[in-house]
């Protein structure tokens, strides 16, 4: 709890998945002080994302759910961080990635709650 799920418009090697994984769960793991054994992430590659009605040849969406809430400061700060992963390991432009964070009240797990 946190769960990551990353659409990416390209092509991804399994190395590739892996590398993101590692990536956005170390981030999300820092900017909400989350252990990384409760994260959970989901990699999608070769998605069609489109952004005003145009297919993306290199653009993500990042949904971030979580339990209870964030502050803003640290949706910006970890948003920055995607968006620079994103950039400098993919060549995929921030201007076409959206990053989106749903806070979450009720969480189950191993069948209970949190």
């Amino acid at each position: 709890m946190p769960y990551i799920e990353a659409k990416m418009s390209i092509k991804l090697d399994a190395n590739q998945k892996d590398d993101l994984q590692k990536k956005l769960t170390g981030a999300v793991s820092v900017a909400f002080g989350k252990p990384k054994a409760y994260i959970m992430a989901n990699i999608e590659d070769d998605k069609s994302l489109y952004m005003a009605e145009k297919k993306l040849d290199k653009g993500a969406y990042i949904a971030i759910r979580l339990l209870g809430s964030a502050s803003k400061s640290a949706c910006q700060g970890l948003t920055g961080e995607i968006c620079d992963i994103l950039q400098n390991d993919y060549g995929i432009n921030g201007a076409n990635v959206y990053v989106t964070y749903h806070p979450a009240d009720l969480w189950g797990w191993n069948g209970s709650m949190f």
